[in-house]
């Protein structure tokens, strides 16, 4: 597995759970992350389908390096969600606050498995995306969710009274990553986490939480399968902060 240091923080190139478990235990103070949701369909054909062809319109012209880990059927992202989850209550310190994203058709088995790995549930954010696609005859499925939890005993790192819902534009010439979320949402939901403390995200996609990390000042611990998204995170953590080295 390789490695890449960076002045706040450092990222993994290799399988969330395989790194994990290499973590120290109580190391981090916040775990918040957008694991691959395995969903975009009711049945196991249409969830095995390449993402880009899930969750990008037909037509689009921008393409984005492959998503890995999205082809999961709904037991083993149950039974995987659970075990990536474990590691993290271990790796976590008392009263970590936990952000995770999630769809609709995932939200009961991602709560399912986040008090499964012992976790206390405390709600779910919603992320209001103003730029979705209409749905002929049907509701427009303009949101995803951020499941809250914690570490017991749950305590408030903030004195902030914060919205329940929050509403940022997918703009895609920002994004990276074909489910990128955008900084400006990972800022705000960063303020529940301790000030000045160690963020973990095992599935961090294009670096957006290290980037949010960055600019609140808080340290990253991030884990990212894809080599050439680990490439892509490395570059824009480095063009925000400085040059890292990367190392066995």
């Amino acid at each position: 597995m390789q490695k890449a240091l960076f002045d706040n923080g450092i990222v993994w190139n290799g399988d969330a759970l395989a790194v994990l478990r290499e973590l120290p235990g109580e190391s981090v103070d916040a775990v918040v992350t957008d694991p691959p949701y395995s969903s975009g369909g009711l049945h196991v054909g249409a969830r095995q389908i390449d993402p880009a062809r899930k969750y990008q319109k037909t037509g689009t012209m921008k393409v984005y390096p492959a998503m890995l880990g999205d082809l999961k059927d709904q037991r083993s992202f149950i039974m995987w969600s659970s075990l990536w989850l474990s590691e993290c209550w271990r790796v976590a310190r008392p009263s970590a606050p936990v952000l995770v994203f999630s769809d609709w058709r995932q939200i009961p088995a991602m709560t399912d498995a986040i008090q499964a790995a012992g976790f206390v549930w405390r709600g779910i954010v919603v992320w209001h995306k103003p730029t979705a696609r209409p749905m002929r005859g049907a509701f427009r499925r303009d949101a995803e969710f951020v499941i809250c939890a914690a570490k017991a005993p749950a305590k408030a790192f903030t004195t902030r009274c914060l919205p329940g819902v929050f509403s940022f534009r997918v703009v895609p010439g920002d994004k990276v990553h074909l489910a990128g979320k955008p900084i400006d949402l990972l800022v705000e939901l960063l303020a529940v986490t301790p000030e000045k403390g160690t963020v973990l995200d095992p599935f961090l996609g294009g670096g957006t939480t290290a980037l949010a990390c960055i600019k609140t000042g808080r340290r990253f611990v991030g884990v990212e399968l894809s080599p050439e998204y680990y490439r892509v995170a490395g570059d824009r953590i480095r063009a925000a902060q400085g040059v890292g080295q990367t190392v066995q």
